[in-house]
């Protein structure tokens, strides 16, 4: 009994633990591509990328309503409308940008839940 419980709680720790890369794939890497490089010129890149640092209580906001208008990433100007991922839940949305800080070489400190839906709560309404 003890067993199988324990083998049910690692399986769902896993699946967590790799539901941002899953929200990436389905959601980010057709546009910003599989290793976060995005479209030179035209789609910014998420590697290495100084952004997402420095605007970090946006982040959440961007990935629900996405973004139209010109962003400078890397020194680089970016003037692609990005859609929205309105359907996404404050947890894909946390694992997802958690699986950005820390991948593509970031290393970004790492979102709580509670930050997340902080943040969610100010997007800007258009």
């Amino acid at each position: 009994m003890g067993l199988g419980a324990l083998t049910t709680l690692t399986q769902c720790f896993t699946d967590k633990q790799n539901e941002g890369q899953r929200v990436y794939a389905a959601n980010c890497a057709s546009c910003h591509m599989d290793d976060g490089s995005g479209l030179r010129g035209v789609i910014p890149p998420l590697a290495n990328s100084d952004y997402l640092a420095s605007h970090r209580k946006q982040l959440p906001c961007l990935v629900r309503q996405g973004i139209n208008g010109e962003i400078t990433v890397n020194g680089i100007s970016y003037n692609r409308p990005m859609p929205p991922a309105e359907k996404l839940r404050a947890d894909e949305i946390a694992n997802l940008l958690n699986y950005i800080q820390t991948n593509f070489g970031n290393h970004n400190d790492r979102y709580t839940m509670q930050e997340v839906k902080e943040y969610l709560q100010y997007c800007p309404q258009y």
